[in-house]
């Protein structure tokens, strides 16, 4: 009732106010308004610098990301704008990643001088220097994976920590990076594409964040790992970074599927028991993409 009230402060609904989704981490409700319909979105705790975040990076890239209408920080409660459909339901066409990812990789830019401050309100901070004791925490959870596969990632903790350090000498400073930038993040209007549902996020090594979006043009379009889509979209994404980057990123994504198991881990000591095998079947195929980075 409350968050009902709050939205009709802002906006009158033209019809019932339905819950889209209803997980542990977010609510988010579909609110029908005169010409259209807004979202409400209530983050749990475990992602309550989302609000902030999302609050800020539209306040600096308002073509790119999700519209922000209203905000109470405090109850950690978002209204957004309605940004069109997400590109799944185009069948996740490689050519909207295409012209997607390199005004990604500006906002990726633009950024960084905002990363300090990024992390002082919340954001989890998964910078190069933290990888190794993140690590460590991923090594010390129950994980859903077969003994050999834990020892695997075990004996590989020694050559992680010297990816990480000579990731950190390649020069790219670490900024925001999304961590679910797939296909249901993704929203086209017809003319535009916006970044949606910034509640995964880290401040980290920036490249990290095409490891989701290659994984699922992997694994719903069915690419192969060779698919010329895949160094096509690595180059429009380095494009605003500058040349010579291909080592780095080749470099980085290996790094990210380990850094993208660590984010899950903060997900998942949120979680009440009872929810666990769940979230864990999916956990499961994040962790041996990442166990495979071992083989070198």
């Amino acid at each position: 009732m409350a968050a009902e009230e709050w939205i009709r402060r802002h906006f009158e609904p033209v019809g019932p106010i339905e819950t889209g989704h209803a997980r542990p981490w977010a609510t988010v409700m579909r609110v029908p308004v005169a010409g259209g319909v807004t979202w409400f979105k209530a983050c749990a705790q475990v992602q309550a610098f989302e609000p902030r975040l999302t609050v800020e990076l539209y306040a600096r890239w308002p073509d790119r990301v999700t519209e922000v209408l209203a905000v109470d920080e405090a109850r950690r409660w978002l209204l957004l704008g309605d940004a069109g459909i997400a590109v799944r339901e185009l069948g996740n066409p490689p050519e909207a990643w295409f012209e997607a990812l390199p005004s990604y990789a500006e906002l990726q830019k633009g950024e960084i001088g905002y990363a300090l401050d990024h992390i002082g309100h919340g954001v989890p901070d998964l910078r190069m220097a933290a990888l190794p004791a993140g690590y460590e925490r991923l090594l010390a959870s129950e994980l859903p994976l077969a003994r050999d596969d834990v020892n695997r990632l075990r004996d590989y903790a020694p050559r992680f920590t010297e990816l990480c350090a000579a990731l950190a000498e390649l020069g790219i400073r670490e900024s925001v990076q999304h961590d679910d930038l797939h296909m249901a993040n993704l929203y086209t209007d017809g003319g535009r594409l916006r970044v949606v549902d910034w509640g995964d996020s880290s401040i980290a090594h920036p490249f990290f964040s095409l490891v989701v979006t290659f994984r699922f043009l992997e694994e719903f379009n069915h690419l192969a790992p060779d698919d010329p889509w895949f160094r096509r979209l690595g180059d429009a994404y380095l494009e605003p970074w500058g040349s010579g980057l291909e080592e780095t990123f080749e470099i980085a994504i290996r790094v990210g599927w380990f850094a993208h198991a660590i984010a899950w881990t903060r997900q998942r000591d949120a979680l009440p028991p009872e929810v666990r095998p769940d979230f864990d079947r999916a956990f499961a195929l994040v962790l041996r993409r990442a166990v495979a980075q071992t083989v070198e």
